[in-house]
């Protein structure tokens, strides 16, 4: 039997812009082609039950089994959601921008000056911090610790500066990393498979 997949992937897709991953980075991140991820958002093919669930758990969705009845409440509770303000999405907008420059920044002083630990440390937050973009220190933040680096790259004087940045950022991947635990926590055990009607029949 052949479901609507029209719905599923237009969710998967309205996710994947929300978190500013491109197709082939998706892909990257679930081992699913770039290609069928395309497919799939424009209604051309049906995805493996695995690689759907891939997908979704790097979007920070889950598929579960919802009788019928259920599924009007289901819907109502996800669009009843919150959703960010034109300004919020603006905010996350440029701070994910901000991320990225943070990042080349890095990468550029780390290769001239090799060995410094804290460059090695504001590196890895910046990773960590990439996996909570929903969430991201607003960008004045970001922006500063990228002067920081910049300033120490051109003078090591400016090391102290440096070691405040890498306290500061610390405590935010700190935080959102508590935060993220919290959240497991307190779910209830889903099971992650495909959402089909309770009283369809495969015979």
């Amino acid at each position: 039997m052949r479901y609507n997949i029209e719905g599923i992937a237009k969710t998967l897709k309205t996710n994947r812009e929300s978190k500013g991953l491109s197709q082939r980075a998706l892909g990257r991140k679930a081992g699913v082609l770039q290609t069928q991820i395309s497919k799939f958002e424009n209604g051309a093919v049906d995805l493996r039950l695995s690689s759907l669930i891939a997908l979704a758990r790097v979007l920070d969705l889950e598929l579960t089994l919802v009788p019928r009845r259920f599924v009007p409440a289901v819907q109502s509770i996800v669009k009843s959601g919150e959703r960010p303000s034109a300004g919020q999405t603006e905010e996350m907008r440029r701070a994910r921008k901000e991320l990225a420059r943070f990042h080349e920044t890095l990468d550029n002083v780390a290769r001239q000056k090799p060995g410094i630990k804290e460059l090695a440390q504001l590196q890895r937050y910046a990773r960590d911090l990439e996996r909570f973009q929903s969430a991201l220190p607003d960008p004045k933040t970001i922006r500063n610790a990228s002067k920081a680096v910049q300033q120490f790259g051109k003078d090591k004087k400016y090391l102290s500066k440096l070691r405040d940045t890498v306290t500061q950022l610390e405590k935010w991947r700190n935080r959102l990393a508590h935060s993220s635990s919290e959240e497991v926590e307190e779910e209830e055990p889903v099971r992650p498979v495909y959402s089909l009607d309770e009283d369809d029949s495969n015979g």
